[in-house]
């Protein structure tokens, strides 16, 4: 399958599971699907893979590094290195929103008042956690700690 095509797949294939986080939340098909390891596992494989292939397989461009920006930017010209990072983000994004969901349940805090959040961070990544953080300290449900509800001190 070409790195196009699983772009896609990825892509797209997530967008069911970032709406059981946004319309049901406590389904237990969503705390099965979204909140068990198989995801991870999955786009976890597929990083491996693209990352490896990527750094390993060859035909690295000129200059490509970890080491400088300039040196990102080239490196991320291949496909495989773009869907690697791809993969990395789509995946962090969905841990990062599962989290919101399931600290936001633990802290009773209402679900209407995540699901904005949950949209910035499957959009927007660190800006939707960014509002969860802030949403938990103005509302009173956990202030700046990431602990979970009850996880003393």
């Amino acid at each position: 399958m070409t790195p196009d095509a699983i772009f896609l797949i990825a892509t797209y294939g997530l967008v069911p599971f970032w709406l059981l986080l946004v319309v049901l939340p406590r389904w237990s098909g969503t705390q099965f699907l979204v909140h068990s390891a198989l995801l991870p596992l999955i786009f976890g494989c597929l990083y491996t893979y693209y990352l490896a292939v990527a750094s390993f397989g060859g035909g690295q461009p000129e200059g490509a590094s970890f080491g400088t920006l300039a040196g990102v930017m080239i490196f991320f010209q291949m496909p495989e290195a773009a869907l690697a990072g791809w993969l990395h983000y789509l995946l962090f994004d969905l841990f990062i929103g599962a989290w919101e969901a399931r600290d936001a349940q633990r802290r009773g805090m209402s679900h209407w008042l995540v699901i904005p959040c949950l949209v910035f961070t499957w959009l927007a990544g660190p800006l939707g956690l960014l509002l969860y953080i802030v949403l938990r300290a103005v509302s009173g449900k956990g202030g700046w700690r990431l602990q979970p509800a009850d996880t003393p001190a």
